[in-house]
């Protein structure tokens, strides 16, 4: 338990400590005017309270990932606590926080168009239709689970495919209607119901019988049932829990309705950090519920490596009926509100790089037609193999991401090693894991080759950083956009 308390510790005061260095490297100016105020449109421009920000950022960005993502991340040891909070504090919020500033000071600019304003035309045709197919996967992957969850706790009649309808159709709603109308007054219920469900499994885990071991006497060797090793796999495993490229093209949802850019750390930091602190709840909660590492692995095996069932278990045996159903409809708003701004981030994107005015619903629905039957038709697909690809999307995102920052601190003469270190280290992961991972999900190559690809792609990357600055530097290339 004292090692669980000092990691919690460690991640808010992270925050106060941290966080302040990083906004003061940015430069934040509170002086300047926000694009809540100098773009305002009052369907996805407009002033909100900070409160209602903060809430949308942090459920936006939740999702299953901090939950689902942290469970199955500890069955590796507890190497993933480390993760969690180191992860969290250096690398997840400020990759959140220098994205959502640079987009503050780009009138709310999509997270492509930002990479590709520092990377150039080609990498920015790439991140358009990335994060587009991205956003309408995570679309569709957060309409199945939920689906499943609630009619587990409704009368059979209304199973699986109703809830699914019924899901997809409220994301349609939230995608096209204005964000201070139905974002804007279901996210605080949503909010609440998380919110319970976090501060209730952390006080049965300190207040109550359960007895928590983390157990860091064998080391911090991998200890997941299927011998996988912690690198890459648990740090593409836990994802959402420590950072997540899927924040990023959240972030300017609420880039354009922040009042103030000295909101910034507050809404990006942390929200991370209570995204952080959400997935080691729930990682320490898996471990005091099921007795170990070994019982864990034993459990899921016994439940079909559900995530779910676990989540039900712990939520009904520890809050009882009504707190139970209070937690699960928290887990069921996290994914949902995730979901939806993901489907509205796609037509975000999308019209940014046509250009096409979003102030009519006539030309919203244009836009986001096409894309509702794109994720209606990946729902068809597993969920499973949805989530494995979804997992190294992510990741692979915030590889461009955080390159990304790391040329827009560079050129503003700031200090860009708090970005650059992050960057070489996800490029790393995100390369070994999908030359490892056993086909068809990857290419199933060993394990020293895929490991040694990824660090020499991380040290190539390096490279071309380096010779793109020398070229900025010098005069020699152009900038097409100025912040």
């Amino acid at each position: 338990m004292t090692s669980f308390l000092i990691a919690l510790a460690v991640l808010i005061g992270g925050y106060f400590i941290y966080g302040l260095f990083v906004e003061k490297i940015f430069g934040i100016d509170s002086k300047r005017k926000t694009p809540a105020y100098t773009m305002r449109d009052n369907v996805d421009y407009m002033p909100l309270p900070t409160w209602k920000v903060f809430l949308i950022q942090f459920l936006n960005i939740a999702g299953l990932g901090p939950i689902f993502g942290a469970i199955m991340g500890v069955m590796f040891g507890p190497a993933a606590f480390i993760w969690i909070v180191v992860g969290t504090i250096f690398a997840g919020a400020v990759h959140d926080f220098i994205s959502g500033a640079i987009s503050i000071r780009a009138r709310g600019m999509s997270l492509p168009e930002i990479v590709g304003n520092e990377l150039g035309t080609g990498i920015k045709q790439v991140m358009r239709v990335f994060s587009l197919v991205l956003m309408i996967l995570v679309g569709a992957v957060f309409v199945s689970q939920p689906a499943d969850l609630i009619a587990g706790m409704t009368p059979e009649s209304l199973d699986r495919v109703f809830w699914v309808i019924v899901i997809f159709i409220y994301y349609m709603l939230a995608t096209l209607l204005p964000i201070d109308k139905l974002i804007g007054n279901l996210y605080p219920v949503f909010g609440f119901a998380l919110l319970f469900m976090a501060v209730g499994i952390l006080g049965v885990l300190i207040f109550g019988e359960s007895t928590l071991n983390l157990d860091f006497t064998q080391g911090l060797q991998s200890q997941h049932p299927k011998e996988l090793p912690i690198f890459p796999m648990m740090f593409v495993s836990i994802a959402c829990g420590a950072i997540s490229g899927f924040h990023a093209t959240q972030s300017p949802l609420m880039a354009r309705c922040l009042k103030n850019e000295k909101l910034a750390r507050p809404v990006f930091y942390g929200a991370m950090v209570a995204e952080g602190i959400v997935a080691l709840i729930w990682a320490a909660a898996a471990i005091a519920f099921t007795g170990g590492y070994d019982q864990l692995a034993t459990y899921m095996a016994e439940h079909n490596n559900s995530a779910g069932a676990l989540v039900n278990d712990i939520s009904i045996s520890w809050l009882g009926s009504f707190g139970g159903i209070l937690a699960l409809l928290g887990v069921v708003a996290a994914p949902i509100s995730s979901g939806d701004t993901a489907l509205r981030s796609a037509r975000l994107i999308a019209a940014d790089f046509l250009h096409y005015d979003q102030s009519s619903i006539a030309k919203r629905l244009i836009i986001s037609v096409p894309i509702f039957a794109a994720a209606f038709g990946i729902m068809m697909i597993d969920f499973s193999v949805l989530w494995r690809y979804f997992a190294w999307c992510n990741q692979t995102l915030a590889v461009f991401t955080l390159w990304a920052v790391t040329v827009y601190l560079a050129r503003h003469k700031k200090i860009y090693i708090i970005t650059l270190i992050p960057a070489m280290f996800m490029t790393a992961v995100s390369v070994s894991y999908i030359l490892f991972a056993p086909t068809p999900e990857g290419f199933g190559l060993s394990y020293p080759i895929a490991v040694g690809a990824g660090v020499a792609m991380a040290i190539i990357f390096l490279g071309l950083f380096c010779f793109y600055m020398k070229r900025i530097n010098s005069g020699k290339l152009s900038r097409e956009f100025e912040y």
